[in-house]
Parts: structure tokens; C-alpha cells; sequence
């Protein structure tokens, strides 16, 4: 009589159950796949949407009033139909801070969807209002490049050349004295209303009404001291500074004399300017408004 194989000693049962423990588990039609391997931590936020995306602006032609543009230097929202950004947000660090010259070369943005009208480098020539800088060309002069993409016209809007010039300036300036005192800077401005003053008088809008002239240019300063993961760092102490002016060229030049809170310029705009940072803390800092020194 020939001899039985081995396995073929144990009884039926115990055969089916020895040959399930060898298998893998079957995944059934259409179920995810089971992980293979480490969980893949999800990605930072964009450097200069740390703080928030204050309108949820999207990189969709179909969203031509709130459109996202994603620069290396910062990000904005552009509305199509005003020609001018609803808000631009940047990151400022002594990295962004070099020896670049002012390169002046005001120029359309090519990166608008395609049918949609870029405003000229003339665009305002010869209206009383300035090519006004959202995020400063001071503010990105690591490298030429870097100070080149600040002259883009979807990076500007219709200032009041006082305004522009000086009471901006003035806090452009002191923003930047943070860097050498072990700090970082994030800064989300944009403009709203329509019709503002410049030197040749009132006006609504520019470049045969494709440009409108905001009424009122906001922005809201966020310092924190170096480090990492920086809405988290956020705090109820943090020092946020917010100004909403007038876009008139007969304003006070000390910027201290409009600042105002986040809450205000939020009722004002329809934005969540801090999003991404703690509701509990936006709630005590965004309420506050500035008294700290303004030099």
C-alpha cells in the first residue's frame, strides 16, 4: 500500500484552515488598497499661504473674480473684472533679503488665463496714481529674479502717490527692522471700494475702465520669532498689526494713525484674513487693534 504524503494525514478542516493562514488577506473589489508602508505625512501649506487663504481662492478660470496666483516670491487672489489683486500674502524673512538692485520692469503677468486682459505697464500713465506695490520690491531682494516678479501688474494697484510713497512706505519699512532681531514676517494685504484721489483728482478707474481705483489699501502684519510651523505658533500675545487708509493723497503720512483691527477689515472685505491659525487665538487677535511703536 503506498504511503500517504504527510499533509495528506491531517483531516480536511484542519487542511482548509492551514492553507487560509497562509494566504494573504483578499481585498475586495473596488477597496482601498491596504498600506504597504509608511503613512506619507501630508504636505506643508505654501510658504505664503502659511497663514490662510483669506478668500479660498482657487486656480480656476471659472472663478475669474477670486482667481489664486501662485508666485515663488508670494500669492494673490486676482480679480479679473477690476484688474487688480483682492489680496496678496507673502512670507518675509532675512532669506528673502539680499543685495538685488530695483529692477523697475513693470510689466503684464503672461500667466493670466488665456482671453483675459493683462493690464500694460502703461495702464496708469499719466492718471495721478502710482503703480503701487502689494508685496514690495524691498521686500524681495535676495536675488534679481526674486525683485523682477514684485513688478508684475497683477502684483499692483492704483495708489495715491502720498499714500504709496510715504504712509505705505513708512510701515513697509519698519516691517522690515523685525528681520534683525531674530523675528519673521507674514503679510496679507489688498485694497476694496471704488474711486480713490490722486494728484490730478478723483477718479474711479483707469486704462478706459478695465483698472478700478480701490477707495480704501489694508494690510495686516504678523510677527512671530523664528522657527517652524508658524500658524501654530500663533498666539494670543502674538503682535499683529492691521491699518485700513484712505486711498487719497492728502492723508497723514504716520500710518499709526489708521490702524484698526482684523475683525474690521474682515467686515469690511468679506475675508478670513488669519484662517489657518486657532479660531480661539483669531478670536482674541484679530478683535485687538495695535498700539504698540510705529518707528
Amino acid at each position: 500500500m503506498q504511503k500517504l504524503l504527510p499533509f495528506l494525514r491531517f483531516p480536511p478542516l484542519a487542511i482548509c484552515l492551514l492553507l487560509a493562514a497562509c494566504q494573504k488577506e483578499a481585498v475586495s473589489p473596488g477597496a482601498p488598497a491596504l498600506p504597504t508602508g509608511p503613512v506619507t505625512p501630508s504636505p506643508p501649506p505654501p510658504e505664503h499661504l502659511t497663514l490662510g487663504n483669506p478668500s479660498g481662492a482657487v486656480t480656476d478660470i471659472n472663478q475669474p473674480t477670486n482667481y489664486l496666483l501662485r508666485k515663488p516670491q508670494y500669492a494673490l487672489s486676482y480679480h479679473r473684472d477690476r484688474g487688480i489683486p483682492n489680496w496678496v500674502s507673502w512670507h518675509l524673512s532675512p532669506d528673502w533679503r539680499g543685495s538685488a538692485a530695483r529692477q523697475d520692469d513693470f510689466r503684464a503677468d503672461a500667466t493670466l488665463p488665456s482671453g483675459w486682459y493683462q493690464v500694460q505697464a502703461n495702464s496708469y500713465t499719466g492718471s495721478g496714481f502710482d503703480r503701487g506695490h502689494n508685496c514690495p520690491s524691498a521686500d524681495r531682494t535676495s536675488t534679481v529674479a526674486d525683485n523682477s516678479a514684485t513688478f508684475l501688474m497683477t502684483n499692483m494697484m492704483p495708489q495715491a502717490p502720498r499714500n504709496n510713497q510715504q504712509t505705505w512706505a513708512n510701515l513697509e519699512d519698519y516691517t522690515r527692522t523685525f528681520l534683525t532681531s531674530g523675528n519673521e514676517v507674514y503679510v496679507i494685504c489688498g485694497s476694496y471700494g471704488r474711486g480713490g484721489t490722486g494728484t490730478n483728482g478723483y477718479a474711479a478707474t483707469l486704462d478706459q475702465g478695465r483698472v478700478t481705483v480701490p477707495a480704501r489699501c489694508w494690510k495686516v502684519v504678523v510677527i512671530l520669532p523664528t522657527g517652524s510651523d508658524d500658524a501654530t505658533r500663533v498666539t494670543t500675545g502674538t503682535r499683529v498689526i492691521a491699518i485700513d487708509t484712505p486711498n487719497d493723497n492728502s492723508l497723514s503720512t504716520n500710518w499709526g494713525t489708521y490702524r484698526t483691527s482684523v475683525d474690521a477689515i474682515e467686515t469690511a472685505t468679506g475675508l478670513d484674513i488669519l484662517s489657518a491659525v486657532s479660531t480661539t487665538v483669531q478670536q482674541t487677535v484679530e478683535s485687538r487693534v495695535d498700539n504698540g511703536p510705529t518707528s
